[in-house]
This record gives structure tokens, sequence and C-alpha cells, in this order.
């Protein structure tokens, strides 16, 4: 990923969630920024905050179950 002012950032796609109209989000996860972010299935950035944060919070507890059972 690339800023406005040509700062590059690798990010590492980490999950992948549906939404309930299965629709694709890819969660990524920088550790250069230590940072998640979210974009649609074609890539491109989420910029609703409040969907973004949905999608993390699904992940955050689909990665919690799945540590659970194993």
């Amino acid at each position: 990923m690339e800023t406005t002012d040509q700062k590059k950032f690798e990010y590492e796609v980490v999950g992948l969630v549906e939404d309930e109209h299965q629709h694709g989000f890819a969660v990524a996860y920088s550790e250069q920024n230590d940072e998640f972010i979210v974009t649609d299935e074609n890539g491109k950035l989420l910029e609703n905050d409040e969907l973004a944060q949905e999608i993390l919070d699904d992940f955050f507890m689909l990665a919690e179950e799945s540590e659970e059972t194993s």
C-alpha cells in the first residue's frame, strides 16, 4: 500500500471474512505499522470505518473461537 506522501507499507492478508450478504472482505496486517486494515474483495481499502470495524470484530471473534477449539 502506498500513501499519498509516497510512503509504502506492506500488509499480509491474515483472514477472509464474509458478511451476511455473502460479500467477501480481506483482513490484512502490517508488522511495520502494527495495524490491521480491511479491503473489499477487489483489494480496495474500505472507506466506511464502521463497516471496517464490524469486519475486524468478526475476524477477531472467529480467531478467538478457532483458538479455543484447537
